[in-house]
C-alpha cells in the first residue's frame, strides 16, 4: 500500500487530536477533582456514585429521626423523672397523715398538697414537646387529661407504640406505656386525696395508703409503675446511643467510598498529565520533520 503524505497529515492531526482531548480529561480531572464531569465519561463510576449518594440520603434522614427519637426519650425520662420526685413527696406526705398526732385540720392542709401533686400529675401527663403530647399514643394531638382533669382513658390511639426509623428495618418505640402508668397514678392519688382529707380518717387507714405508693411487692404501686416505665425508657436510651454510633460509622463508611469511587488521584493524574505532554511535545516535534515542506514554504 503506497503511503501518500495526506495519510500521514492525517494520522498525525487524528493523534494529536486524541492527545489534546485526554490532557483536557486530565486538566478538568485536576481542577474539580473527580475523576468524571459526565457520566457518560465513565457510566460504571456514574452508577456507582448514584447509589452511594442514595445510601448517604438515607443516612442522613435516619440521622434527623434519631434526632427526634432522642427528643421524645429525653422528653418522657425528663417527666418520669418529676413524677418520681412527686410520688417520693406523697410518701412523706402520707407517712406524716398517719400519725395519730395530727389533727382533721392538719390532715386537710396536707391532703390540700396532695391535691395539688395529683394536679402536678396530670400535667406531666399532658407532656407537650414541638405540639405533641408525649403520652398521648399516637393520638399526638390530644392531651391525655381534659380540663376537668379527667384521664380520656378511651383516646384513640392511647395504647398504640409511636414508632420511629432509625435504620433499614429497625424501628423504636419512643412513648411511654402511658395507660398503665397514669391510670396506676390517678387512682392512687384519688384514694389518698380522699381518705387523707376525710375527717373521720384513722392513722392506721391513712398508713394503708402506704401500699399504693411504695410496695416492694405491688408490682402496681405507684413508684413500682412509674420505675418499671422509667427503667424502659433508660433502655430504649442506650439503644438509642448504639443505634446514633451505627449510623456515624455508616456516614464514614459510605463518604470515604464515595470518595475513592468519585474523586481524583492527584498524584496520578499529575503523572500522568506529564507523560502526556511530554508525548505531545515529541509528537509535534516528529510530525514537523516528517510533513514536507509545501510550495507555500518556499513562497516565504
Amino acid at each position: 500500500m503506497r503511503v501518500t503524505q495526506s495519510m500521514l497529515s492525517g494520522n498525525m492531526l487524528h493523534n494529536l487530536n486524541n492527545s489534546y482531548g485526554r490532557m483536557s480529561e486530565l486538566q478538568d480531572q485536576l481542577n474539580s477533582g473527580s475523576k468524571i464531569n459526565r457520566p457518560s465519561q465513565d457510566p460504571v463510576i456514574a452508577v456507582k456514585s448514584m447509589g452511594y449518594r442514595r445510601d448517604l440520603g438515607k443516612v442522613e434522614q435516619f440521622s434527623r429521626n434519631m434526632n427526634e427519637v432522642n427528643s421524645w426519650l429525653d422528653a418522657t425520662d425528663d417527666a418520669l423523672s418529676q413524677l418520681e420526685a412527686s410520688i417520693h413527696r406523697v410518701h412523706e406526705l402520707v407517712v406524716d397523715a398517719a400519725n395519730d398526732s395530727k389533727t382533721a385540720k392538719d390532715r386537710e392542709a396536707i391532703a390540700q398538697e396532695l391535691e395539688q401533686i395529683h394536679n402536678h400529675m396530670k400535667d406531666l401527663g399532658n407532656t407537650e414537646m414541638a405540639g405533641v403530647y408525649i403520652f398521648s399514643g399516637t393520638n399526638t394531638l390530644s392531651p391525655l387529661f381534659d380540663e376537668a382533669g379527667n384521664m380520656n382513658a378511651a383516646l384513640p390511639g392511647l395504647d398504640n407504640p409511636v414508632e420511629i426509623e432509625v435504620f433499614e428495618g429497625i424501628n423504636l418505640k419512643v412513648n411511654a406505656n402511658a395507660h398503665d402508668i397514669f391510670s396506676v397514678i390517678d387512682y392512687a392519688m384519688t384514694q389518698i386525696v380522699e381518705t387523707v382529707g376525710h375527717p373521720d380518717s384513722t392513722g392506721e387507714e391513712i398508713g394503708d395508703l402506704l401500699s399504693l405508693i411504695n410496695e416492694e411487692n405491688n408490682p402496681n404501686s405507684m413508684r413500682s409503675t412509674v420505675l418499671t416505665e422509667h427503667a424502659r425508657i433508660g433502655a430504649m436510651q442506650n439503644r438509642a446511643e448504639i443505634m446514633q454510633d451505627r449510623l456515624d460509622l455508616r456516614e464514614i463508611m459510605v463518604k470515604t467510598r464515595m470518595r475513592d469511587n468519585e474523586s481524583v488521584d492527584y498524584s496520578k493524574a499529575i503523572t500522568e498529565m506529564v507523560t502526556h505532554e511530554s508525548i505531545h511535545q515529541a509528537a509535534l516535534s516528529v510530525g514537523a520533520r516528517i510533513i514536507q515542506p509545501t510550495l507555500v514554504d518556499f513562497m516565504r
